[in-house]
């Protein structure tokens, strides 16, 4: 038993079948990486053993998964929904989610959130160059140009942060943000890239 798992009361009474779905979430990224199902014997031994742990609607079976690809997923906590008949089941994959051996099963966009927006929006700048843009002429500048902005940027938000000035402290650390996408988009890397060096350097 993990010790710090505590088991929630989940509703799987109300599927003739007794099933409930389990949206699988990794736990440092936040990124949706599958959907199954549990019975409440899937459920007990996801708890039992701390890996994630279904049941095959086609196979009629519990099974873990990565018993056989051997991308398990360490469960690191558990929570229902405010009607107890779904479970958000967050874990540490140690591979892919997906068959396809993709992350995860939904091919959403890797970066999420607004700074994934933006991402998208500075790349259809580069492509596309419109006249009139800021970001247009930056590109145009070149990569010199681009950096030299980024460390005027982070120069004026470091001294923000020695002021104690928290809104001219957000102001510039926006631009450096803003700076650094479009950095990051012309050294032909994205937000990812450096997701998955932090996430390196966070794992064990």
């Amino acid at each position: 038993m993990l010790y710090y798992m505590e088991k929630k009361q989940v509703d799987f009474t109300k599927n003739a079948d007794g099933l409930v779905p389990a949206i699988i979430q990794d736990a440092d990224s936040g990124k949706v990486l599958m959907l199954g199902y549990m019975n409440e014997e899937a459920y007990s031994k996801t708890i039992e053993s701390g890996l994630a742990t279904f049941w095959s609607r086609s196979r009629k079976t519990l099974w873990t998964k990565g018993e056989t690809s051997g991308n398990f997923m360490h469960v690191t906590d558990i929570y229902t929904d405010c009607d107890n008949d779904t479970i958000l089941v967050l874990v540490k994959p140690d591979g892919p989610a997906c068959h396809r051996g993709t992350e995860s099963c939904f091919d959403t966009d890797p970066a999420e959130g607004f700074l994934g927006k933006l991402e998208r929006v500075v790349r259809e700048r580069h492509e596309r160059m419109p006249e009139g843009h800021y970001t247009t002429r930056l590109f145009s500048e070149g990569v010199s140009k681009i950096a030299q902005k980024v460390g005027e940027e982070a120069v004026e938000t470091i001294l923000e942060a020695a002021r104690g000035n928290k809104e001219r402290y957000i102001y510039e650390a926006s631009d450096l943000l803003y700076h650094l996408i479009v950095l990051d988009e012309q050294m032909g890397i994205g937000l990812r890239d450096l997701e998955k060096e932090l996430l390196s350097r966070h794992r064990p």
